[in-house]
């Protein structure tokens, strides 16, 4: 067995835990078996700073005869700081009903604050930004089991996948510039998404995570809900120490690529106890391709919420993060 100090078992680990994943979420669906996603405008209003486009795509062909609709905002800042070519941020919902329209500053719900409308936010910094609905949120379904798939979860990235399929053809964008950023529901699809797809370059997790030990004590069955991922229960028996992969493997996965990580004291539904447990056993593969200072967590004194002063320093760190 190579020691963890040498990339080489990383990567072979990174490996095992694609397969762990899948185990659990269900597989990946083949890439190649779905021609390109088309793109529909379905209303577009112009700012003086900004373009924001509601788009529908089509992620996959389902029987008999349909095609999967998710429908997404786009935002286009109209002048950009980054060039003709600017960096793009791939924007994930927290659980609410709005959906997509939580990222974009467009849902009136009590907990979707201000703080987080962070498309909206990253726009006016000079990024593109695409916000979609995740399975039952929003105006997308969750009839997910219908079409084959093993979760909830799964759908959810492989629709995330198709985005950036998407983003990569937008002449505005940068396609090689392209991050992931999300709260909760959305903190957590973003570790997800970037497990499974390298074109994720940076990745923005808050309040998204926390070792399954940690969770509520052990008591893991909301992960075994349909909006996650079932097998959870039916495989796993809602045990932790079951489960085939652990957040601390998700981020370990994710070496060398920057993740930064908001953990709030006082999250009641993710431990930070657990999310430093997490971080200290990836250290080891960041350690292991010189690369340390790409993990970072900050633990406001705060509950469940991005609080505008982290916010700030990751997005600051998100800008320095293209530099050459």
């Amino acid at each position: 067995m190579k020691p963890t100090h040498d990339p080489a078992f990383w990567t072979e680990q990174r490996a095992r835990l694609l397969l762990a994943m899948q185990q659990v979420m269900g597989p990946v669906p083949r890439q190649q078996h779905h021609p390109p996603p088309e793109v529909k405008v379905i209303e577009e209003l112009l700012t003086d700073r900004i373009i924001r486009r509601k788009m529908a795509l089509n992620t996959e062909r389902y029987d008999p005869g349909g095609w999967c609709i998710l429908r997404a905002w786009i935002l286009i800042p109209r002048q950009s700081r980054f060039g003709a070519r600017v960096p793009a941020m791939l924007c994930l919902h927290q659980t609410t009903p709005a959906g997509k329209d939580q990222p974009v500053g467009l849902s009136s719900l009590p907990h979707d604050t201000p703080d987080l409308a962070y498309a909206q936010h990253l726009a006016e910094r000079g990024y593109v930004t695409i916000s979609p609905d995740y399975p039952g949120f929003g105006e997308a379904h969750r009839c997910v089991y219908a079409w084959g798939y093993a979760s909830a979860t799964m759908k959810g990235i492989w629709n995330h996948m198709r985005v950036l399929d998407v983003l990569q053809t937008l002449p505005q964008v940068d396609p090689l510039r392209i991050g992931v950023i999300g709260h909760s529901l959305g903190g957590h699809n973003a570790l997800f998404l970037a497990a499974f797809d390298q074109r994720v370059r940076v990745i923005i997790s808050s309040c998204g995570f926390t070792s399954f030990a940690r969770y509520r004590g052990g008591e893991i069955s909301a992960w075994s809900l349909d909006q996650y991922m079932p097998r959870v229960a039916t495989h796993y028996h809602n045990d932790p120490a079951k489960m085939p992969f652990d957040f601390g493997d998700i981020l370990a996965a994710l070496a060398p690529r920057t993740v930064l990580i908001n953990a709030p004291l006082r999250d009641d539904n993710f431990d930070p106890l657990g999310v430093d447990e997490c971080v200290e056993k990836a250290r080891l593969a960041y350690r292991a391709v010189d690369a340390d200072d790409c993990l970072l967590v900050e633990h406001p004194d705060a509950a469940h919420e991005f609080p505008p002063q982290t916010r700030q320093r990751f997005f600051d760190r998100l800008d320095a993060s293209w530099q050459p």
